[in-house]
């Protein structure tokens, strides 16, 4: 089989984001689309959706967590995976409670790779498929408050350029799209998980209600276009950053660990970590 000729894509997550306008856009190209729901609640909502937009969608709860929902995509004859689904949890690495990183690796790093692994063989079988992982710009480089959620996407990272090598001399492409920040809500969501943290605040290194995401954020339209493209097998590059713009800056910042001193800032706040006390939620990038 052909890559061009693959036709029967899913897509976890996709109940919001950049799953949700990935799946509505492979819809419209042709592509047989299954798009995976975390809970129940959202199946009748993106069905909705869908018929709203004119396309048609096979919708399922699928909770990348949950090994039963894991063993029933094997019976939908998957040719093409969008491993899209995750979570962000923010707070400092040394504050977020063990319960809240273990989900953290558990809905982006464990679950994925285990719905990857059997649908990944069943590709081998036919002789050709795609996998596509939603990494993140995170994965390539980090910011304080988001460190957990950037080691999860460090990981994910590992295992798709590890996958590539190992899947190659089976005619299986692997391929990872980077989101930076992009305007979606996701990364706000994520400097709120701290309300739900079963610890003793007193404890904390830092107060969270003073805290924002620490960037202006884009308009997602390119992350929407190029997840599409990627997933289409109109884009043969292995790893995809976007905004574009900011390739150079996360080439750069890749290299400062390597002329970092251990004593570099000591008794100073990073001005990293300032800039999640100025900023308010939810920051477009101007103009």
């Amino acid at each position: 089989m052909a890559s061009a000729a693959l036709k029967k894509v899913l897509i976890t997550g996709a109940g919001t984001g950049f799953g949700h306008e990935a799946a509505m856009r492979l819809a419209e190209k042709g592509f047989s689309v299954i798009a995976a729901v975390e809970i129940y609640a959202q199946v009748q909502t993106l069905k909705r959706q869908a018929a709203e937009r004119g396309v048609s969608l096979q919708v399922e709860k699928l909770d990348v967590t949950n090994d039963g929902d894991r063993r029933k995509a094997l019976d939908w004859g998957v040719e093409i995976l969008v491993n899209n689904a995750g979570v962000g949890e923010g707070g400092s690495t040394v504050d977020i409670p063990a319960p809240n990183i273990r989900h953290q690796f558990e809905v982006n790093v464990t679950g994925p790779l285990l719905l990857t692994q059997g649908i990944a063989k069943q590709m081998v079988k036919r002789g050709a498929g795609r996998i596509v992982w939603v990494s993140s710009r995170e994965g390539l480089n980090v910011n304080p408050f988001t460190g957990i959620y950037s080691a999860s996407k460090h990981a994910v990272e590992a295992i798709a350029e590890t996958m590539a090598y190992e899947l190659q001399e089976h005619n299986i492409e692997v391929a990872t799209v980077n989101p930076g920040p992009f305007l979606t809500g996701f990364n706000d969501r994520m400097f709120q998980t701290w309300e739900s943290w079963e610890d003793d605040p007193s404890e904390r290194l830092f107060d969270y209600s003073k805290l924002a995401f620490p960037r202006a954020q884009f308009d997602p339209e390119p992350v929407y276009a190029t997840l599409t493209s990627v997933a289409a097998g109109e884009v043969d590059s292995f790893r995809n950053l976007e905004p574009t713009s900011m390739i150079d800056e996360t080439k750069h910042l890749q290299q400062v660990p390597w002329e970092r001193k251990v004593t570099d800032g000591l008794g100073t706040r990073h001005q990293a970590i300032q800039h999640s006390y100025e900023m308010e939620p939810e920051t477009p990038v101007a103009g």
